[in-house]
């Protein structure tokens, strides 16, 4: 039990704490205040918090299924102001995309915190009537939380200590898996509730990682990790990664295009 609230506590950390982590040194390193970071934080507690005590009413929304929409509709928001952050931050014009990218990082910090948060408070809920166990799955989630406050803090740190250009390089790729892993629990959900058809899986890699294991978990919340996924599946996390990567490299090129024009 106590590996569980580590391992399950710690997947959904590490997933807010990666993005709070990423903005805050793009914060850092391009000198926009944190202030409107931390307060997204918080903002996102406090929804977390809303949203486990008022889940018996989300999930009974559209014949039970409200809670399977409402966060894949999250992952489909992070995804898409994940992409709206990295199409401003690639522009070559700051000033008339700072309003934007500080909207950006508000929104997908807000929202990645309150469906993990929401998580976390749902799960510990869930043994608040049994003390024998309420403590070792608490003292399992303390844990896992602080590794993954800890793991966002190397991060952090990380990218404000190597060379700008290496920063941008590991950023952007960050936040490009992250944008791909939301697109494919977004999936996942939709599938579980039958709004996508189930489909046979392409391969089967639990022998070699299992989703369940620590590993395993660590790759679902940084890559989408998936050890049996669907044709559909597999389809939307390679588009979406390769709009990520065609809008930014569209950008890229028009901005360096642009002074010669």
């Amino acid at each position: 039990m106590l590996l569980n609230a580590v391992i399950l506590t710690l997947r959904e950390v590490i997933e807010a704490s990666l993005i709070v982590s990423l903005f805050l040194a793009f914060c850092q390193l391009s000198g926009q205040p944190k202030k409107t970071i931390l307060a997204a934080l918080f903002l996102g507690l406090l929804s977390a918090t809303l949203y486990a005590f008022n889940i018996s009413a989300i999930s009974q929304w559209q014949n039970g299924i409200g809670q399977e929409i409402v966060n894949a509709s999250i992952c489909f928001l992070v995804y898409l102001f994940l992409l709206i952050f990295l199409a401003t931050f690639i522009k070559s014009d700051p000033k008339s995309s700072k309003q934007l990218q500080s909207l950006a990082m508000v929104v997908g910090i807000t929202l990645a915190t309150t469906q993990e948060g929401a998580e976390i408070i749902l799960y510990l809920l869930g043994f608040t009537f049994s003390p024998e166990l309420f403590r070792p799955v608490l003292f399992g989630s303390l844990i896992g939380a602080g590794i993954g406050l800890s793991f966002g803090i190397f991060i952090y740190y990380l990218l404000i200590n190597v060379s700008k250009k290496s920063s941008l390089r590991i950023g952007f790729i960050m936040i490009l898996l992250i944008a791909g892993s939301m697109i494919m629990q977004a999936i996942q959900l939709l599938t579980q509730i039958d709004w996508i058809s189930s489909q046979y899986p392409l391969w089967d890699s639990s022998a070699f990682i299992n989703e369940r294991s620590l590993t395993g978990q660590l790759l679902y919340a940084l890559i989408g990790y998936e050890a049996t996924p669907t044709p559909i599946q597999v389809i939307s996390y390679v588009v979406s990664l390769m709009l990520i990567l065609a809008l930014s490299a569209y950008l890229y090129f028009r901005d360096q295009r642009q002074p010669n024009a």
